[in-house]
């Protein structure tokens, strides 16, 4: 009923007013807006838009609010054409280039955002806001050699920007770096006579453009009531290699002693975007001992979501009796890079790409097995990688007879 009544009022004030045009357009504009804001009534906002073009046809706040509330009923071609209109009568209106960038952004027309967002920066050289909308666009391009020389240049006009410079950081560390690192894994169990059992990894990370290769050294030695009873090494040699712009390919080689790893590993996933951020993964893992031979097939799908990113990702075993299927669930939420984030992790069955229990693979496929964990990932003084993940699993050793085990494990790269 009040809304109604401010229609009628307007109307009147519209018709027969004795204060003039500018405070009943002024008023007529605050209402459009709001409906835009806060009462999310677009439509209504649209007939009070075209009443004040009407009234005031010079009046370009009523085009902006149009452009505006034409954008969120999906009309792209009307809300282009009132931005446009806008920039076109009077530059001095920057928000009509900020609105007009970012709805050909979200339209994925970047050459048309491009333009609209290099034309004010000519008008407005030391509008930042507008620098960091090109970054934006920049960005979508996906061109990393690009979005580099781009940011470098913010980072000389822009000097105290530590987001810029963490962007700096985090693209060389995607495109071009060398690390080294070590990683620590302590698994203990609640059964008595098994375990403690370490795991120790050296590697290093030769990460470009087109492909990372990846060395790595594992030694493992296992304990029973404080007596070591074995102990091995494993030999891996790992590769990214990007093969188009939407996939890329993931290998490796494993060769370790029959005792507590496989005598040959071999591991290989394809990976292809699908658009809308969903990533798919198909792949084959194989591994061999003196006794053995194992194949298992894998199926997963990733999905970033905002800041985070989401991956479920199932097993099956091939030559099997059972496929005895197994699913993980991981959850990542990013900070300011790649390398800084907390992450969720779920999961039931046994998969071959465990590490830690690699050794009981073809004992543990056919037992139950359910495990949650966490952790947090964060980068120290622009060279420090640090990690830390624990994770607790309820593993059936026998039938309907289990053992509770708790992995705890800390990692530590510096690049150079």
């Amino acid at each position: 009923m009040r809304l109604k009544f401010t229609y009628l009022l307007f109307a009147l004030l519209l018709q027969f007013s004795f204060y003039g045009q500018k405070l009943n357009t002024d008023s007529l504009l605050v209402v459009t807006n709001k409906l835009i804001n806060v009462k999310k009534d677009y439509t209504k906002a649209i007939e009070l838009g075209h009443l004040g073009i009407k009234h005031a046809p010079n009046y370009l706040d009523f085009h902006i609010a149009l452009g505006r509330a034409y954008r969120f009923t999906n009309e792209i071609d009307s809300a282009r054409y009132y931005f446009n209109y806008v920039i076109t009568k009077n530059t001095n209106y920057k928000e009509a280039f900020t609105y007009l960038t970012q709805l050909e952004i979200d339209e994925r027309k970047f050459n048309n955002a491009s333009v609209v967002i290099d034309k004010a920066i000519t008008i407005y050289p030391e509008e930042k806001d507008f620098y960091m909308l090109k970054l934006r666009v920049v960005n979508m391009e996906n061109d990393d050699k690009k979005t580099l020389d781009y940011l470098n240049v913010l980072a000389k006009k822009y000097p105290t920007d530590k987001n810029i410079k963490d962007q700096i950081f985090d693209l060389k560390l995607k495109s071009n770096s060398d690390r080294i690192g070590i990683n620590y894994n302590l698994t203990t169990f609640d059964r008595p006579g098994v375990g403690p059992w370490n795991l120790t990894s050296i590697q290093y990370v030769r990460q470009r453009k087109l492909i990372t290769l990846i060395g790595r050294v594992n030694y493992t030695n296992r304990e029973s009531f404080g007596q070591m009873i074995s102990s091995g090494t494993l030999y891996e040699l790992e590769s990214y290699v990007k093969m188009t712009k939407k996939t890329y390919s993931f290998v490796n080689i494993g060769l370790g002693n029959d005792n507590v790893f496989p005598k040959l590993r071999l591991n290989y996933s394809f990976y292809s975007s699908l658009g809308k951020r969903w990533e798919n993964e198909i792949g084959i893992r194989y591994n061999k001992t003196i006794t053995t031979e194992n194949y298992s097939a894998v199926i997963g799908f990733g999905k970033y979501i905002g800041a985070g990113w989401l991956n479920l990702r199932s097993y099956m075993q091939l030559g099997q009796k059972k496929p005895y299927p197994s699913l993980s669930a991981t959850y990542r939420y990013y900070f300011n890079s790649k390398y800084d984030y907390f992450s969720l992790n779920a999961g039931f069955g046994t998969s071959p790409d465990e590490r830690e229990t690699i050794s009981q693979f073809d004992q543990r496929i056919s037992l139950n097995s359910f495990r949650i964990g966490a952790g947090y990932n964060k980068v120290f003084l622009k060279k420090l990688l640090l990690g830390t993940q624990i994770g607790f699993n309820r593993q059936e050793y026998n039938s309907n007879s289990y053992q509770n085990e708790l992995n705890t494990s800390i990692q530590l790269q510096y690049q150079f």
